[in-house]
């Protein structure tokens, strides 16, 4: 498994922080070829699981994952939201925490380990140098917007 982290601090309070980063569906929006099903009805809590499906034509697979820990942030305050995948193709997990940030704002730090079917482990540093792009690319996309 490859296990990345990325960390930002940002000039948003932790709720709007919180709030952008567990839309799910506008996580595919900053991933080419990528689709966001959502599989339970709102709100987002414990049990809410979605898809996210990547590729195009034949050549796709799908990123099934389920929030299994949800603790939205307290005005001011620290949240943890837990992701468990369990796709055929990708498995692992994703913790996203916002906290308040000294001097205002917020502290953001997502941590992923995940592993490719048929990847071999010797693949695991490119894996994780390439998901901290990705994922660092999608949290500021996502933290940069309203």
């Amino acid at each position: 498994m490859s296990r990345f982290r990325v960390e930002r601090v940002v000039p948003v309070a932790p709720e709007e922080a919180w709030r952008r980063l567990t839309r799910w569906p506008a996580h595919a929006r900053r991933v080419p070829l990528t689709r966001t099903r959502m599989l339970t009805p709102g709100p987002n809590g414990v049990g809410t699981r979605f898809t996210a499906r990547t590729g195009i034509g034949r050549l796709r697979f799908d990123d099934p994952m389920e929030v299994v820990r949800w603790e939205p942030p307290a005005v001011g305050g620290s949240g943890v939201c837990r992701l468990e995948k369990s796709g055929r193709s990708v498995r692992g997990w994703a913790v996203i925490e916002v906290s308040a940030a000294p001097g205002g704002g917020s502290r953001v730090v997502w941590t992923e380990e995940l592993s490719v079917r048929g990847l071999p482990r010797a693949f695991d540093p490119v894996l994780g140098r390439a998901g901290r792009w990705l994922f660092g690319r999608v949290v500021d996309g996502l933290l940069g917007s309203g």
